[in-house]
């Protein structure tokens, strides 16, 4: 699998993985498939990525009157955006609100959670406007307590946002969860979140494109950059059979940025694997013993997430953590470990046949939030770092970075565009750390 540490582009050309989302989509790629950029041309705007964030970019840049030319290094929907688990949650990053509000107060924590909400309604507006089937099932969110210990955190939580924010989220006791939302081995409790939904990821990235295209925008696959050069004003950006000529770029790349893109994400970011498997269809009496409410989307608080969902033929979608380096993705093990977490979470499915295994890769950031950023003589913005949960905040940055760009007065004031990413101290070091991390987060995983 392409290593964003190793290489400084994805090639051209990849297959798309032999995933779920992709044996449901596969004759909308094959019906899709972007022009590939063969000439010298110019543009105001350059986006560099066809996931959620470039395609979100390209489409409200389109709506500000602004006609942008997105390269893709090989579909739209290839990366992380066709890849993850399809959860539309409100939040991005790993600091919880409590940690906001110490660290930038109450107001301010405030903001960034309505934020949240409505990077939501920004993907529920995409796919009203652009009429989109992307097999949306509306069920909630659930974040269960893994131990006893998390259930009282989990209620203050809950109690926290009811009173600072007039969220609707409700903590629910472990015999609740059980009887009205699911049965696993999790019997502590959980922390619900009715506005999430659900939907194919891929289907939903190719809803995008169609949408961006419709404005008017100029989307180009197959096209990866493999050389940026500056002068006179202009970004030069090459691709293997053709150049874009552009005032500014946009970088929409997150997890799968190369490691020599440009210096102003170079060792700012860390491309983690997080890996899916999913299930034959389950049985009627599987289904009844897992009793899970229909929709919902569950996720548990160990610091080795798990995370799950029943899909809309009844197959079980379960993932987590991946291997540390894109050659070993594909291995058995990572496989295997994702069905050991299957059976001790649902005792019933214990060596239930899995159909589907693939792996993505997500952005981390060094302290735990993303940023959208821009070089100093603002020609260069990028988002990344949303750390796993991008699926909502991807297209909301795409919405921002297209403000920041046009430079729209009404973007809010917020932390996650104040700053940029902090740059990785021996940045080399990165995947042994990681490796140190999950051999320790694994004694205390229970």
């Amino acid at each position: 699998m392409y290593d964003p540490l190793l290489a400084p582009f994805p090639a051209s050309k990849q297959a798309f993985p032999d995933s779920y989302w992709f044996s449901t989509a596969k004759d909308i790629v094959a019906k899709e498939t972007l022009p590939i950029l063969t000439d010298t041309i110019d543009a105001d705007v350059a986006i560099i990525g066809g996931g959620y964030t470039g395609l979100s970019a390209a489409i409200h840049l389109a709506k500000a009157g602004i006609k942008p030319v997105l390269l893709e290094a090989n579909d739209s929907g290839w990366g992380c955006s066709g890849r993850n688990g399809g959860f539309v949650l409100g939040g991005t990053g790993r600091l919880g609100m409590s940690a906001m509000q110490k660290k930038w107060g109450n107001d301010t924590a405030s903001a960034i959670y309505q934020e949240f909400q409505t990077s939501i309604d920004t993907v529920q507006s995409l796919i009203d406007e652009g009429n989109i089937e992307c097999d949306k099932i509306v069920g909630g969110y659930m974040k269960l307590a893994h131990n006893a210990s998390m259930t009282q955190q989990l209620q203050q939580q809950a109690d926290a946002l009811s009173a600072s924010f007039s969220e609707s989220v409700s903590f629910v006791p472990a015999n609740e969860v059980k009887n009205g939302y699911i049965n696993t081995n999790l019997h502590y409790g959980g922390l619900y979140y009715p506005k999430c939904f659900a939907i194919n990821p891929l289907k939903l990235a190719r809803g995008y494109q169609r949408l961006a295209l419709s404005h008017g925008a100029t989307l180009y696959g197959q096209s990866p950059v493999k050389d940026w050069q500056q002068s006179q004003g202009q970004h030069q950006l090459i691709t293997p059979q053709g150049q874009v000529n552009a005032k500014q770029v946009i970088i929409a790349t997150n997890g799968y940025t190369g490691n020599a893109l440009h210096p102003l994400v170079n060792n700012r970011h860390f491309p983690v694997i997080s890996s899916i498997i999913v299930t034959r269809p389950l049985s009627s009496e599987e289904l009844q013993a897992i009793g899970m409410k229909s929709g919902l989307m569950a996720m548990d608080t160990r610091s080795l997430k798990y995370y799950y969902r029943l899909l809309p033929d009844n197959r079980l979608l379960f993932g987590g953590r991946g291997a540390i380096a894109g050659k070993n993705a594909d291995k058995a093990l990572y496989r295997q470990r994702l069905e050991t977490g299957l059976a001790s979470t649902f005792p019933r499915l214990s060596n239930i046949d899995i159909d589907y295994f693939w792996s993505g890769w997500i952005s981390v950031s060094l302290d735990d939030y993303p940023r959208l950023w821009h070089s100093d003589d603002r020609s260069i913005h990028y988002a990344m770092g949303y750390c796993g949960s991008g699926v909502a905040f991807g297209a909301q940055a795409g919405k921002r970075l297209a403000q920041m760009v046009t430079n729209d007065k009404t973007l809010p004031s917020l932390p996650y565009w104040q700053s940029p990413l902090k740059t990785f101290p021996f940045a080399a070091m990165r995947r042994l750390g990681l490796s140190a991390f999950y051999v320790f987060a694994n004694m205390f995983n229970h």
